[in-house]
């Protein structure tokens, strides 16, 4: 019967089944007692008077007021620390708005703000500006073909001018160079379109070399953990100078095959190809002192170059691209015949010599025409007749 009810049911069920009278039963009430803040309590010897703390006694002081200067402090430690913690490069003395400046600065926003490891921001940033040249390149390239498909008209005009000018035939050298313009005009060459890439690769090949070059010296702290593989540190050369050599023999591969989509073997670039050919091994020496950020940089365009080259030798895309497909010459068909290197030399220093000698021919004929208007007349004859003698006969 009481485990059917509650525990109060239960007692009062016990109380009304023993007793008469009905007792009320409550609840305990439970008491508290709080000493005041200012009770004291005595010990049992009645001796000693120990004081409790009380709650005001236990509030700290407040802080002292910070000096308005530590703001300014506070303020510059700040601005010379980046998201990740490292230095600014404006606290380094790196960036700015020139052209190193700038590739500094992206480069920094890829390490910083991408989270990107140094090896990787220098990659990117190669990648994007090669990207950005890629339409200079299509139009070399178009360029180019165009003028190879047309070689044998051009090297006949070419042929003519040299003849005209090393007999010293000024009119005939006029002529023929007015050909050769009115027949590149009708074509749609240019020869400048050729340097196009060249001219603009380089200022932005400067800009990235004087840039990593200068963060590398500086240096950046976070660069010399920012490699990869055996060169961690980019502050400082290749100890293996497996990166100089690999280097050099990219650009090698990439000359060989063609520079940024052009032929080395055109008949219009016979001592330019031997003068490329001798770059890579020139600039090995030099390579081996440069920090590996540079080396990096400069492997990276040129992976990216021989895929380009190799890129645009694919049919599809030469003509996605309006690229015309090139027409190969028969070497003995041309006007101008193939040479080796020495005989090209040889003809080229006397071609130069020619041309000196009719440039001093020319300047001595119009010293001369100028000091014969200007200057006084010279007498080139015996008997002057303006100037009659006296006629007397002789007496006898």
């Amino acid at each position: 019967m009481f485990k059917l009810l509650s525990r109060h049911g239960r007692r009062n069920g016990v109380v009304n089944l023993f007793c008469e009278k009905k007792i009320e039963v409550r609840k305990a009430r439970v008491y508290y007692f709080y000493s005041s803040a200012g009770s004291v309590r005595f010990s049992s010897t009645g001796v000693d008077e120990v004081k409790i703390p009380t709650i005001a006694d236990n509030i700290p002081e407040p802080p002292p007021v910070p000096d308005p200067s530590s703001f300014e402090q506070l303020a510059e430690t700040v601005q010379s620390l980046s998201a990740n913690g490292e230095p600014t490069f404006a606290s380094l003395g790196l960036g700015g708005w020139g052209p190193v400046g700038i590739v500094q600065n992206c480069l920094e926003y890829l390490h910083v703000s991408l989270d990107v490891p140094w090896w990787g921001a220098i990659l990117i940033g190669t990648v994007v500006v090669r990207v950005l040249m890629f339409p200079l390149v299509i139009m070399s390239q178009r360029n180019t073909a165009i003028m190879n498909n047309h070689l044998p008209e051009i090297q006949t005009l070419q042929m003519k001018m040299t003849q005209a000018r090393q007999t010293g035939n000024q009119l005939e050298t006029a002529r023929y160079a007015q050909e050769m313009m009115l027949y590149m005009k009708e074509k749609g060459l240019n020869p400048l379109k050729n340097v196009l890439v060249p001219l603009a690769q380089a200022p932005l090949f400067i800009s990235f070399f004087v840039g990593l070059r200068g963060m590398a010296n500086c240096p950046v702290e976070s660069m010399m953990h920012g490699g990869l593989w055996w060169f961690t540190d980019l502050t400082v050369p290749d100890q293996f100078f497996i990166l100089p050599l690999i280097t050099s023999t990219t650009m090698w591969i990439t000359i060989e095959l063609g520079v940024d989509g052009g032929r080395l073997d055109a008949q219009n670039m016979q001592l330019m190809r031997y003068f490329l050919r001798a770059i890579p091994v020139i600039m090995l020496p030099f390579t081996i002192n440069f920090p590996g950020a540079i080396l990096v940089y400069w492997c990276s365009t040129n992976f990216i170059s021989l895929c380009q080259v190799g890129f645009l030798k694919m049919p599809r895309v030469r003509e996605y691209f309006n690229i015309p497909k090139l027409i190969k010459h028969n070497a003995e068909s041309l006007p101008i015949k193939k040479k080796g290197f020495v005989a090209g030399a040889k003809e080229s220093w006397t071609n130069m010599k020619l041309s000196r000698d009719l440039a001093d021919r020319q300047r001595i004929d119009e010293m001369i025409f100028t000091k014969a208007g200007k200057g006084p007349l010279q007498k080139t004859y015996k008997f002057d007749p303006t100037k009659i003698p006296k006629v007397e006969a002789k007496s006898k």
